[in-house]
């Protein structure tokens, strides 16, 4: 029995009961959320900072950090900076495995290559701020926010060299603005929220037909992706054990032949 491919207006209704559903804290969404909002941007950042005078100047979400050649490539949820030239930036972290400390340490010293040109001082580097807004407590001390700053072990003084690593734990309820804030994070329904200016960006991608239709593209297009990647991987695997052409590979996986023959350059893989 063969399963018939959905039709436009199947999938449109599939699109929207998941629109309905989204969170938040559902990465997507959340950069949409983001996007171009700098007021709520700048509110999110003065309750986790706990600095009440944040004027924010700039944000970007999907900030490609260009300097990492060679590297590792980080992609940033949410990048900002403020009046005094503090750099923030904010991921969020639905799975534990994706909190590690290796990880904000690596996000902490890219940021640091990104804003240091040659010849500057090393005195120069702005205080960073890198916030992982975590679904779990992945901690498990039931702490609202988790505050990482080094020290001088032997004194415990501050080390002061401006790099300042958050988790937030977005499972907390307390009756604190944090709490509320992640109580929003949580939301599926705008009218449940505390936070107005995060309720009303949340109506806009729920309720109006603009907002609704742009995420119905944005889910659409990450479809796409993942079904593109999907037939990458399974080219990948074919290229390996080497049994297979290059137009057998496309063929199946749906990829053009230079694409195909572009991830065997790319992998060192030769084939027949």
């Amino acid at each position: 029995m063969s399963i018939q491919p959905k039709t436009k207006e199947q999938q449109h209704e599939e699109n929207l009961k998941t629109l309905r559903a989204l969170r938040p804290i559902d990465d997507d969404f959340m950069r949409e959320l983001f996007r171009n909002n700098l007021p709520l941007a700048q509110m999110v950042l003065r309750i986790i900072t706990g600095i009440e005078d944040l004027v924010l100047v700039s944000e970007e979400t999907q900030y490609d950090l260009k300097r990492l050649v060679g590297a590792r490539s980080i992609c940033l949820d949410v990048m900002g900076t403020d009046s005094t030239g503090r750099m923030f930036d904010i991921e969020i972290q639905r799975e534990d495995s994706g909190a590690d400390p290796h990880r904000a340490r690596y996000h902490s010293a890219a940021m640091d290559i990104e804003n240091l040109d040659k010849n500057q001082k090393f005195s120069e580097l702005p205080d960073t701020y890198v916030i992982f807004i975590t679904e779990n407590d992945v901690f498990g001390q039931g702490e609202p926010i988790y505050k990482v700053e080094r020290i001088i072990t032997t004194t415990n003084k501050p080390f002061s060299d401006g790099e300042h690593i958050l988790y937030v734990n977005g499972a907390y309820e307390g009756d604190t603005e944090i709490g509320w804030l992640m109580h929003d994070f949580r939301c599926s329904n705008a009218d449940e929220m505390h936070y107005e200016l995060l309720a009303e960006r949340t109506r806009y991608y729920k309720e109006d037909p603009k907002g609704v239709s742009n995420m119905c593209k944005l889910m659409e297009d990450r479809a796409v992706e993942i079904e593109k990647m999907t037939s990458y991987q399974i080219a990948l695997k074919m290229l390996t054990r080497g049994k297979d052409t290059f137009d057998e590979i496309a063929d199946l996986t749906g990829l053009t032949i230079d694409e195909v023959k572009e991830l065997a350059e790319e992998n060192n893989i030769v084939t027949v």
